[in-house]
């Protein structure tokens, strides 16, 4: 059983881990090649798209093809092996410096995920340890490993989230932190899955999330995948389902977390934090370590990612807005620490997070 501080809660890595309602993945290496499910037409077509070189698996990112950021984060890696390999394949000698364009083309995919640069900056550790041999065998078993470690992260996490729901109840989650976010179970889906497997949760409410319709094509597609209920509802339908009682937590992910503990997650989350405290609902916000940035003090520093306007003009490519009118689309925006019940992650359970509570969880 989980032990509650106050501060931090610490899981025994020998917990039993419920591993039940976990047969999704999004990312597969496939030897030659980085294998990815598009989710940009997920739930009507499954597609799965091979990508031979590491400029494609930036455009991958960049275009969403793969998104949520520990699944961009596992997603790069592989791309560092496919631009090792071509650098390689170019000069046997020169092959380090060979991949600066290619590992810039990474780096710049998506601004605001950290994921993806600690991906990168792990990649680069282990670019550095090697010789002139042929590097890709090694820069694949390490992808790997950032892959698999996503993975047994998200199944701690889950049990670690899930100990926090005390009664059974029914709960909201917004976008996707999913195994389509992740290298597979999730982060706010794996608590979800654990807690359902235990019983505790009997119902979820998933926004919409415009203009991708994360929650609508893909965490709805997930928990129908996985039989667990599920009920679509709109962003503004959010505070009223909290006011006339039908949810008592929101349980989200993260792209960035500062080190006093804002979280930057997908637009739309901030007001849902808002409104929870309102109502007294709790939220949760669930997330690897390799999600915390530790070098950003608060969240006014996170880089949020505007995208174009024609994604929030237009529907499937036809124009909806008035001609004329603009649009603004930031793709994420910044719940501060104080609206934050929990924060969940490998390492521990953070309650009420502060920058010391933060920094003793990650020197944990």
């Amino acid at each position: 059983m989980l032990g509650i501080t106050g501060m931090i809660c610490s899981f025994s890595d020998e917990v039993d881990v419920v591993q039940q309602y976990d047969h999704i993945r999004a990312v597969a290496w496939g030897g030659e090649t980085l294998r990815l499910l598009d989710q940009r037409i997920l739930p009507q077509t499954e597609v799965w798209l091979d990508y031979s070189n590491a400029a494609t698996v930036a455009e991958a990112i960049q275009d969403m093809v793969v998104r949520g950021a520990p699944a961009i984060g596992v997603a790069a890696a592989f791309g560092v092996v496919l631009a090792a390999r071509d650098a390689y394949a170019r000069s046997a000698e020169a092959w380090k410096s060979d991949m600066t364009d290619d590992l810039a083309l990474l780096a710049n995919a998506r601004p605001t995920a950290v994921n993806l640069f600690w991906a990168l900056d792990r990649m680069a550790v282990k670019v550095a340890e090697l010789s002139v041999a042929d590097p890709v065998n090694a820069l694949a078993a390490e992808a790997q490993a950032i892959h698999d470690e996503d993975v047994a992260a998200n199944y701690l996490m889950g049990e670690l989230g899930a100990e926090l729901i005390e009664d059974r109840c029914a709960v909201l989650t917004h976008c996707n932190a999913g195994a389509l976010a992740t290298g597979g179970y999730g982060t706010a889906l794996g608590v979800i899955r654990a807690a359902f497997a235990a019983g505790k949760i009997e119902h979820v409410f998933a926004d919409e999330t415009r203009p991708w319709m994360q929650g609508a094509r893909l965490t709805a597609w997930e928990m129908v995948q996985e039989k667990i209920p599920v009920t679509l509802i709109g962003e503004g339908a959010a505070a009223t389902a909290m006011k006339q009682g039908k949810v008592q937590w929101v349980i989200v992910g993260s792209d960035r977390i500062s080190a006093n503990g804002d979280v930057a997650n997908k637009i739309g989350t901030y007001s849902l934090a808002v409104a929870a405290r309102h109502h007294g609902v709790k939220f949760m916000v669930v997330a690897p370590t390799s999600t915390v940035d530790m070098a950003i003090q608060n969240g006014e520093d996170i880089p949020i990612e505007e995208r174009a306007q024609e994604e929030l003009l237009c529907v499937a490519g036809a124009r909806i807005a008035a001609e004329g009118a603009n649009a603004w689309n930031p793709s994420f925006d910044v719940t501060p620490a104080n609206l934050v019940d929990a924060i969940v992650t490998e390492k521990g359970v953070v309650l009420a997070p502060t920058k010391e509570k933060m920094l003793k969880m990650m020197q944990g």
